[in-house]
């Protein structure tokens, strides 16, 4: 088994160690070294307010909406504050682009308003135990952003870091456009010619008020965005998470993509029950390989087709039919069950009854004596994920249940618990792109 990572100390790893007759440390098995553990694992530092900067179709709130599903998912608690949907709370409905001429002083006002409730809600959320807040909104002139600086980090010892999306690719924007047109509610009830106008006005109105930002001079910590990741300028990242941001901001690309994940065929050992192991595929699991080869070797869906497996060998039989380029990837093999390799549930409850019990309680946290659990196969899946968010397209992973489990759950956005109770059926195959997601059975 390759190595995962860093392996961080939990209650149940503290009670099996003091339970052991084997060790010859004397400072193993003392309860007064127990809260010092846990109080390293629960550390979150200080947290860190996100501003979005940018002209409107710059792919702001995309960008945000990810980072917010991204930190989420390696267990950080981050929280997108939009400020438009404050602005909505105050007028009924959108009319016109008027709302954002710089002489609208009475509109002037209500979007300050709802910029600052968003910043209020923002700030209430991190005192009460938020990692991450992020600020969805343009922030296009100096004194907003200074403001916005001035209450985090100068008045509330918070870290901040100001992300501009900027965009001078015509198609790239035309594209933003479209996108923006089509999902905001601003737009609704207007007619697509008669929002297109009204949205370009809209943008005249901003660039009449738009500064742009000047890192080398403004001070802050501070990430532009060029044209959806074309490139990236970097200044005084000093903070961690700002960096973990940084690595996330770097590797995505808001491309459409189309993503396949299958289980691997049937193998012998489930069949017989038994955890874990490198077994070959059974007979049913060899008929599904077959099927599979037969479902994608088919024109439409072969063309530039990658396929990724982990590295046991059942998920090797499942593609070897496919006429595909097939790569091994380790951190795509299977939760992997230590001591517990091999057994069946029933004589794991027997031989480990309080290992079985503990799983039972906290799936998600429960790391198998010598194995894994749940959060270290998300750990050692965040490269992939990166990956993932870049320029990959058209990508089959066959993979193992826990490991899909936590995939799939990161890109349907739920919670981490549920994404231990979802079931990958045999024999299914299941489609993931920008605009769906389907099971599709395959006989």
């Amino acid at each position: 088994m390759a190595f995962t990572g860093l392996r961080l100390s939990t209650k149940k790893d503290w009670q099996r160690q003091s339970q052991s007759e084997s060790e010859d440390d004397d400072m193993v098995g003392r309860k007064d070294l127990m809260p010092i553990v846990m109080s390293q694992v629960g550390n979150h530092f200080v947290p860190l307010v996100i501003t979005m900067v940018g002209l409107p179709a710059r792919g702001k709130t995309v960008l945000a909406d990810k980072i917010q599903q991204y930190l989420n998912w390696t267990n950080h608690k981050a929280k997108v504050f939009c400020v438009s949907s404050y602005r909505r709370k105050h007028i009924e409905s959108y009319s016109s682009h008027d709302l954002f001429r710089k002489e609208n002083s009475e509109a002037a006002e209500i979007r300050q308003l709802s910029a600052q409730e968003a910043q209020d809600d923002a700030t209430k959320w991190l005192q009460d135990g938020g990692d991450v807040a992020i600020l969805d909104g343009t922030h296009i002139t100096q004194a907003r952003r200074q403001a916005v600086y001035d209450h985090f980090y100068k008045i509330m010892g918070y870290k901040v870091l100001f992300i501009e999306c900027v965009c001078d690719d015509e198609m790239l924007l035309e594209h933003n456009v479209k996108e923006v047109l089509q999902f905001s509610k601003d737009y609704r009830n207007m007619s697509s010619e008669k929002a297109l106008d009204d949205f370009h006005h809209k943008i005249e109105h901003y660039m009449e008020q738009h500064e742009p930002m000047k890192p080398k001079t403004d001070g802050y910590s501070y990430i532009k965005y060029l044209n959806g990741g074309e490139s990236l300028t970097v200044c005084r990242l000093n903070y961690p998470m700002q960096s973990e941001v940084l690595a996330f901001v770097s590797n995505f690309k808001p491309l459409s993509k189309t993503f396949y994940f299958s289980r691997h065929g049937e193998s012998e050992n489930n069949v017989l029950g038994r955890i874990g192991g490198d077994a070959d595929l059974s007979v049913r699991g060899r008929t599904y390989a077959a099927a599979l080869a037969r479902y994608f070797n088919s024109d439409d869906r072969l063309e530039d087709l990658r396929v990724w497996t982990s590295e046991l060998k059942r998920t090797h039989q499942t593609a070897q039919g496919i006429k595909a380029p097939i790569e091994h990837v380790p951190a795509l093999n299977e939760l992997y069950a230590g001591v517990c390799e091999g057994l069946s549930y029933e004589e794991m409850q027997c031989k480990f009854p309080q290992e079985f019990a503990w799983r039972d309680q906290d799936k998600l946290q429960y790391r198998y004596p010598w194995g894994e659990s749940y959060i270290d196969i998300m750990t050692r899946l965040k490269p992939v994920l990166l990956q993932l968010e870049g320029e990959i397209d058209n990508l089959l992973i066959i993979s193992h249940q826990a490991v899909l489990r936590c995939l799939l759950g990161y890109f349907l956005n739920k919670k981490h618990g549920n994404s231990t109770t979802f079931t990958f059926l045999f024999q299914n195959i299941y489609l993931l792109s920008n605009a769906s997601y389907r099971r599709i059975t395959v006989h």
